[in-house]
């Protein structure tokens, strides 16, 4: 279903629309007096008082072509509580034969600046479907015409657009099936994004052999497709300070290799590249807002298969950094991508922090459930910049430990690592220890184990099941709030 929504008032008072209007908590209409005859105020009046007045919405229907929408909005709401009241709203219009809707904001008394803006923003992201494979699709269009003084100018519209389109980005990418999204249309995918600024390299198996790039490598030596390793570059502030950093695990596709995954539930591995998804999602945004920062975004880019040419249990790789990697489960293979990838950024762009995305452990899940992703670094100021973020837009983050005697559990006797934990637990904060290992000059560094986040079977408050987007609306306020 596509939601349209134009500002340019140009038929909007059409007779075939409904209206909408916004009134306090307690749904006093007296500011509406002068949008209705004197029988039309009573009528609604009448009904306010048989209504529940607990629900945030309530309609009116008039006659066969008129309806009035009340949508009542407490006095010290918050934005994201304006954007999911926006996503309540689409879903009481979703299914009406209406499709054009004129929101009156000029009865709007609450002082929120750009409340609307939130608003509308909570009815596009709610509105989001992958239909693209369906041979029956929804072809319902819903346009909505905010009219008013109370409206987003002209910059907030962009930037919630830009915001939209990135988060449908990462959503587009996460729904993808395997046998279309494989790294070398992904690779090819990114590389569109140069038309709207990004500067965009993207190193193949060649070039990634010359780096010395064998962890990365190691995961995708088993399928027939490319592994890739890509860059987004966006310099907003033309300057050559130094960027802020994201990189994302992007594993299309994973079986678990030799260490072969159970049947059951494989098809949900096409999901384990939202991580990248998310960095890719929010450079864009970034690129179409022309955010006033210097940023960059990272992806290692496999498929994880088990192929005649495969990995084995037990091999040696040698990684980037020059550290030794001992392979003991090569369903561990995010951590393998991520260690090549954050090193790669530190050393390349000496970023003020790194902040790294993936869909990492079943642990976290057992730990955090879809509540929260985890949170791990080795910085405070950068931990709590997320946290805040996360509270602000609700893609929350919950801190978990590192802490150098979890070392114990992941050093190999044979190299100077092993990629898993056999014994002890943690899982979650093993798989962070070791990638903590690849941050080599002390740079402020956070992962996010976002295993949890990136899909929902059943919907969320601003989605409606499916891949979430998870990460895009958190790190792009992180950047808004604290490097713009």
């Amino acid at each position: 279903m596509l939601v349209n929504i134009i500002y340019k008032n140009n038929n909007a008072k059409s007779k075939t629309a409904d209206i909408v209007f916004f009134v306090d908590e307690k749904y006093n209409i007296s500011s509406l007096k002068k949008n209705f005859s004197s029988a039309e105020y009573s009528y609604i009046s009448d009904l306010l008082k048989i209504s529940d007045k607990q629900k945030k919405i309530l309609s009116f229907k008039f006659n066969s072509k008129k309806t009035i929408i009340l949508v009542s909005i407490k006095k010290n709401i918050k934005h994201f509580e304006a954007e999911n009241l926006g996503a309540t709203f689409y879903e009481n219009i979703k299914n009406h034969k209406q499709t054009i809707y004129v929101l009156n904001t000029d009865t709007l008394l609450n002082d929120f600046k750009n409340l609307i803006g939130y608003f509308l923003h909570g009815v596009k992201l709610k509105s989001y479907q992958f239909e693209k494979y369906k041979t029956k699709k929804t072809n319902k269009n819903i346009t909505l015409y905010p009219i008013g003084k109370n409206l987003p100018n002209k910059n907030s519209q962009i930037k919630f657009r830009s915001l939209e389109e990135g988060t449908f980005f990462a959503r587009d990418l996460v729904s993808e099936p395997g046998n279309v999204l494989h790294p070398d249309e992904y690779a090819k995918r990114i590389n569109l994004l140069k038309k709207n600024g990004l500067k965009v390299n993207i190193y193949n198996e060649n070039k990634l052999k010359k780096l010395g790039m064998n962890t990365l490598l190691g995961v995708g030596q088993g399928s027939i497709r490319g592994s890739y390793l890509v860059t987004m570059e966006w310099n907003g502030l033309k300057d050559k300070s130094k960027p802020i950093a994201f990189v994302g695990k992007g594993v299309c596709f994973d079986t678990g290799g030799i260490s072969l995954k159970p049947a059951k539930f494989m098809e949900d591995m096409t999901y384990d590249m939202a991580g990248s998804a998310v960095v890719v999602g929010l450079m864009k945004s970034l690129a179409l807002r022309k955010a006033k920062v210097n940023a960059v975004g990272v992806v290692g880019l496999v498929e994880n298969m088990p192929g005649g040419n495969a990995q084995r249990p037990g091999d040696i790789v040698k990684s980037y950094s020059g550290k030794t990697v001992e392979v003991l489960n090569t369903d561990a293979e995010g951590r393998l991508v991520l260690a090549d990838a954050l090193t790669y950024t530190e050393k390349k762009y000496k970023p003020k922090f790194i902040v790294d995305l993936a869909t990492l452990t079943g642990a976290i899940i057992v730990s955090l459930g879809s509540e929260y992703a985890g949170l791990f670094s080795n910085d405070d100021k950068l931990s709590n910049q997320l946290i805040d973020a996360g509270e602000k837009t609700k893609e929350k983050v919950w801190r978990m430990p590192l802490n150098k005697n979890f070392d114990k559990l992941i050093d190999s006797k044979n190299a100077d690592m092993q990629n898993i934990n056999y014994v002890g637990g943690a899982g979650s904060t093993t798989a962070a220890q070791f990638l903590q290992r690849f941050i080599l000059n002390k740079t402020p560094w956070a992962h996010l184990d976002i295993a949890g986040m990136a899909f929902s079977k059943y919907g969320g408050a601003l989605n409606s099941g499916g891949a979430t987007g998870y990460g895009v609306r958190l790190l792009n306020k992180l950047v808004e709030d604290y490097y713009e």
